[in-house]
């Protein structure tokens, strides 16, 4: 397979009340804003860049959540690439319009059919899991802080 090209992406979820924003180009496959980190940019200003760029929303808050790595992948001109996602929650104002290589934007949730890639779904879901186990965690520190706060500690 010879030299496989390490892509450092920035990756946003942004999730709203419609679900989470996804974008499409011509494709019309749907992706999660992002895109690659240039050189010296965190993987989070990347992520914030490329979602201002691509759908015009102006963020103000990202937060590292966790890091995914893609499958390989052939190149379009020669030789192989896989994508080190380091996906972050993003909130930003505005109304997202497509901007630049997007044509699409739509929010998705479970059983709304959006036609989502495979990377996207699989980080969805890693993002579903950490929400439920971070709320889980949050619970459960909370009830340990009452019962501290109680006895006085």
């Amino acid at each position: 397979m010879g030299t496989i090209r390490k892509r450092r992406r920035g990756t946003a979820i942004v999730e709203t009340a419609q679900g989470i924003l996804v974008t499409a180009g011509r494709g019309g496959v749907f992706l999660l804003p992002g895109g690659e980190a240039k050189r010296g940019e965190s993987r989070t200003s990347a992520a914030k860049r490329e979602l201002r760029e691509e759908t015009g929303l102006k963020p103000y808050y990202g937060k590292h959540l966790f890091r995914h790595v893609g499958k390989v992948h052939r190149s379009h001109g020669h030789g192989h690439f896989q994508d080190y996602h380091t996906v972050c929650l993003v909130k930003a104002h505005g109304t997202p319009m497509p901007r630049h290589e997007i044509r699409h934007v739509a929010f998705y949730q479970p059983g709304s059919g959006v036609r989502i890639s495979g990377v996207t779904r699989e980080i969805i879901e890693k993002y579903y899991s950490y929400k439920k186990h971070s709320t889980a965690r949050q619970r459960k520190m909370s009830l340990i802080d009452r019962i501290s706060e109680w006895l006085g500690f």
